[in-house]
């Protein structure tokens, strides 16, 4: 129903107003400057007059779809529930109503039950008790009859706040009615388009849009995005380019008057460099990405913690997949360990370092990796946060190479220094002997005649010892080198070790002139086996001398023999100084000797030799010891017949 241009809504209670006389009663409460309203029994509004829309700031619409405790922020559902019960009486009360912008409101609230035609509702009336605005009504009004004059004011300061405002703004501005025709904008638009002042935008815009259609390179977006209003309320985003190179930013949002849009908005803006910037930046992207997708090489973008980019290589070379190393990657698990190389800063470049890192790789592998690494800061489109650049190769091969070749190197330097002492220890044990040799062959020479055949006797005895210690340091050295040239052959034969043994003993003792007492323990069972007699012999010989070399005069040395699934085992224990746990580890080497053993005379060639003979039979020689209580070396020789034919080439 319209009345008098007002339109009165239906309230959800269907009620309806038929007489003349109600119809004036609404024309009446709609021109009143004091908010009034009806509620229906569950607080919904099902009825407000303009001074409540004016007052809260929301549409009819939207307040009958409300219920009264929505606005009203000290609701009591107790006084609305005495209210219903009483039903004749009204209550009146001060409230504080909330607008729809936030605005806090103190009323005066009068409830009163009605009921007409059947319907049961509530009238209310809400005027406003803000006491500053009613003072400054009251002085105003005292002050002036016209109180349009004063609106008329408040409105130009605020037209003028708002022109300020869209004149100092970064943007161009621009105004689109429905027809399409111009109806503001602001100096900024003007500087930004160049607009020569020979064209004067007006609604007569003819000329004008045929200055700004000449200067953008696609005619149809251009339209698209102003002339055309297509899009309804939605709010739009276009890039716009000119011929000139220069690229506008266009945002545009519906102009409203109430609910009713009568145009369109624009904010523009130049983005010329940031696109450049954009397209620099996705430039070297695709470079980047060309070059790392085709490289050998390991690449990493890192990110804080986190992994942001891998070239396929990065994936070969540490086992995982792209979405295991994407996707929450803990770097800890791969970089094992990390050691800084150099540094280099350039004038106007990026700090970059060399690493050699040690990784673990998916399947458990360790590898080493030479990387640089660079902070990138804006060379890629990473959210504007620097990352770090890895860059890797494997030198796991290079690293194993110069760990042989220090090896090597060790080795060789620990060889040089064994042969150089050898030749100083090969020389003492040659000049001992020698010495001898010469001392008693210039006395003998001297007192020949004066001495008598027993006292000759005796030197020539000291020069028969010293050719046989001389003799047995060139046997030695030339098994030695026979050995170390692979010249010796296995030559296995049937031998009764029993008897071999004991004939070794007393060999052994006679050299040692019976100083100490060698022990032989025997199996019955052991009687025969095929072995090579003087490897064998050389072998026995040594570790017996050794033993009773290095033991205390009043010790005895036992010899041990037994057999064993097809093996013949001989054990030669003494209660010597013994060997330390170092020593143990290089007994065996050439020219190697304790660093217990004091004065002793010896070449170091002598175990090592043993050695060497002991894996001719394709045996095996063991060594227990401990430091002042003694030595046992335990040699395994298999004794099978089929080895007769077995040589040190096998």
């Amino acid at each position: 129903m319209t009345i008098d241009n007002y339109t009165f809504l239906e309230s959800n209670l269907e009620l309806e107003l038929q007489t003349e006389e109600d119809s004036f009663a609404q024309v009446l409460i709609n021109r009143a400057v004091e908010p009034a309203f009806c509620l229906g029994a569950n607080g919904q509004f099902i009825y407000v007059n303009d001074a409540t829309c004016r007052m809260s700031k929301y549409s009819r619409k939207e307040l009958l779809s409300m219920t009264v405790d929505e606005i009203d922020l000290d609701f009591s559902p107790q006084v609305w529930s005495e209210l219903w019960q009483l039903k004749s009486n009204s209550l009146t009360f001060e409230s504080r109503y909330r607008t729809k912008t936030g605005q806090i409101l103190k009323v005066e609230v009068t409830l009163s039950y009605v009921k007409h035609q059947g319907k049961e509702f509530i009238c209310a009336f809400a005027p406003e008790k803000n006491d500053e605005v009613v003072l400054f009504g009251q002085q105003y009004a005292n002050k002036s009859n016209n109180f349009n004059e004063y609106l008329e004011k408040e409105l130009k300061t605020s037209l003028s706040l708002v022109h300020s405002t869209l004149e100092s703004t970064g943007c161009g501005i621009l105004a689109v009615n429905l027809k399409g025709e111009i109806v503001y904008y602001n100096q900024k638009f003007v500087d930004m388009w160049q607009l020569p002042t020979t064209i004067n935008i007006s609604k007569k815009y003819n000329r004008s849009k045929a200055f700004f259609e000449a200067k953008v390179k696609d005619l149809k977006v251009f339209r698209s995005c102003v002339w055309e209003m297509s899009n309804g309320d939605r709010t739009r985003y276009d890039l716009v380019e000119l011929k000139d190179g220069r690229i506008f930013a266009h945002y545009s949002q519906p102009q409203r008057s109430g609910e009713e849009i009568i145009g369109r908005v624009w904010s523009i803006w130049d983005v010329t460099e940031s696109k450049r910037t954009e397209d620099a930046l996705r430039l070297n992207e695709a470079r980047f990405r060309t070059l790392a997708e085709t490289t050998e090489a390991s690449i990493f973008l890192i990110q804080g913690k986190q992994l942001c980019y891998v070239n396929p290589a990065a994936g070969v070379l540490t086992g995982y997949t792209f979405k295991e190393l994407l996707t929450n990657f803990d770097l800890d698990k791969l970089i094992l360990s990390k050691k800084l190389r150099q540094a280099n800063k350039q004038d106007g470049a990026a700090l970059s370092e060399y690493h050699e890192m040690q990784i673990l790789t998916k399947n458990g592998t360790q590898r080493w990796v030479a990387c640089t690494t660079a902070l990138l800061d804006g060379m890629f489109d990473f959210g504007g946060k620097p990352v770090e650049l890895i860059t890797a190769i494997d030198i796991t091969d290079y690293k194993q190479a110069e760990l042989e070749r220090s090896q090597a190197l060790e080795q060789a330097k620990r060889l040089s220094e064994e042969k150089e002492h050898f030749v100083s220890m090969l020389c003492h044990q040659f000049r001992t002997p020698l010495n001898i040799v010469s001392f008693s062959a210039d006395l003998l020479k001297r007192h020949i005649q004066q001495w008598t055949e027993e006292k000759r006797r005796s030197y020539f005895d000291l020069i028969q010892v010293g050719i046989k210690q001389v003799s047995q340091l060139l046997d030695d050295i030339l098994l030695f080198a026979k050995t170390e040239a692979a010249k010796l052959e296995y030559q296995p034969t049937e031998i009764e070790l029993n008897q071999f043994c004991r004939d070794i003993i007393s060999q052994v003792q006679l050299a040692n002139s019976n100083q100490k007492s060698i022990n032989f323990v025997s199996q019955d069972s052991c009687t025969t086996a095929y072995l090579d007699s003087e490897m064998l012999e050389h072998i026995l010989t040594n570790l017996l001398s050794n033993a009773i070399k290095y033991s205390p005069a009043n010790n005895s040395v036992t010899l041990e023999l037994y057999s064993e699934d097809g093996n013949i085992t001989f054990k030669i224990q003494d209660a010597g100084i013994g060997i330390s746990l170092e020593d143990q580890q290089q007994i065996f080497e050439p020219f190697y000797r304790g660093r217990n053993i004091d004065s002793i005379p010896g070449t170091g060639l002598g175990l090592a030799i043993v050695k060497t003979l002991v894996d001719l039979h394709s045996g095996e020689i063991a060594v227990e010891s401990q430091l002042g209580v003694g030595t046992t070396f335990t040699v395994t020789l298999p004794s099978i017949k089929d080895l007769i034919s077995f040589s040190s080439s096998s």
